[in-house]
């Protein structure tokens, strides 16, 4: 067995981010997508944070946990597309080690902490949908912040265990990365140890941390449609759906893209579809979050529009 000195050795200082390295001729189409991309995901998030500190009539456990969102997916999609973009504009691939393990470390970090957070919105809507009645008393101001304050917490320290296991895996070369970022999997199969053992290690920590998130979730969503589907009239129905239909999209969208990338076995035949299905979730997903909630969201949108008039942006 080897010991942690051993373990912490590597020969590897830095690795080079491959990314779409085998599409020379669209480099300059994707700097500038990607570029627009991160501009327009980071305005719509800091936009739903402002909105949801400062207008009063956002100060609700639901879009105190919207702010939540907007405010990790900025840290996640801050974590990973600034360096993606500097590769074709400076032609400089690497990273350093330390600095691919501390994207590694936020980058799972954050992901973690989405899952919490989808979990425990899922849960208001739950209660909101289901025992409006006990809503208050249950999600109280109290409530609503140490849950929030539990994702976050629960996320970071969640994935020190991941973060441990990277420390005892030796580098000793190839340093190409097959990815747009330092992702777990990948950086797994450079490592000098059995790399099938740490797929292994990396599918079941997947599991733990994924799936209980997930089974509340879904729990939750059962309950709240069962709960619908018995709603007498249409237009009670419609009502009660739009309060959980944005999260139930978004849900979908994140889960089955994560899903398919860290639950199924990498292949060389699946290596470059899963990359494509990580920018959905890495970088489509935090971009459609503020579309989908400002779309579909008529109190979103009263509020948006009082605050063009407010600032004489024009009518909205």
């Amino acid at each position: 067995m080897e010991s942690p000195e051993q373990g912490n050795q590597t020969s590897i200082t830095e690795f080079i981010l491959l990314g779409f390295g085998d599409l020379q001729e669209l480099q300059i189409l994707l700097f500038l997508l990607f570029l627009v991309i991160y501009i327009v995901t980071v305005a719509g998030n800091i936009l739903i944070i402002a909105l949801v500190v400062t207008d009063q009539h956002l100060h609700t456990p639901m879009y105190f946990f919207l702010g939540n969102l907007s405010c990790l997916e900025t840290c996640y999609t801050s974590t990973i597309l600034p360096r993606m973009l500097a590769g074709p504009l400076t032609g400089d691939r690497t990273i350093s080690f330390n600095g691919c393990i501390t994207q590694l470390y936020f980058v799972c970090s954050l992901v973690a902490t989405e899952y919490l957070l989808l979990s425990v919105m899922s849960y208001d809507r739950y209660l909101a949908i289901c025992n409006p009645m006990h809503y208050a008393t249950r999600m109280s101001h109290r409530s609503y912040l140490q849950l929030a304050g539990g994702c976050w917490i629960g996320g970071f320290l969640g994935n020190s265990i991941n973060m441990f296991s990277m420390s005892q895996l030796t580098f000793c070369g190839p340093n190409g990365i097959d990815h747009f970022f330092c992702d777990l999997i990948p950086l797994v199969k450079l490592s000098c140890n059995d790399p099938h053992l740490m797929e292994m290690v990396t599918f079941t920590l997947t599991l733990l941390f994924s799936l209980v998130p997930f089974m509340l979730t879904l729990m939750s969503y059962i309950c709240i449609i069962g709960t619908i589907l018995r709603i007498p009239s249409t237009t009670g129905r419609q009502k009660a759906f739009s309060t959980c239909s944005s999260h139930l999209i978004v849900v979908s969208i994140y889960y089955g893209t994560l899903l398919i990338v860290y639950m199924f076995p990498t292949t060389n035949i699946l290596s470059d579809f899963k990359k494509v299905l990580s920018v959905i979730y890495t970088v489509l997903t935090p971009l459609v979050n503020p579309l989908i909630y400002c779309l579909r969201n008529k109190v979103v949108q009263e509020v948006l529009r009082k605050a063009c008039r407010k600032f004489k942006f024009g009518p909205c």
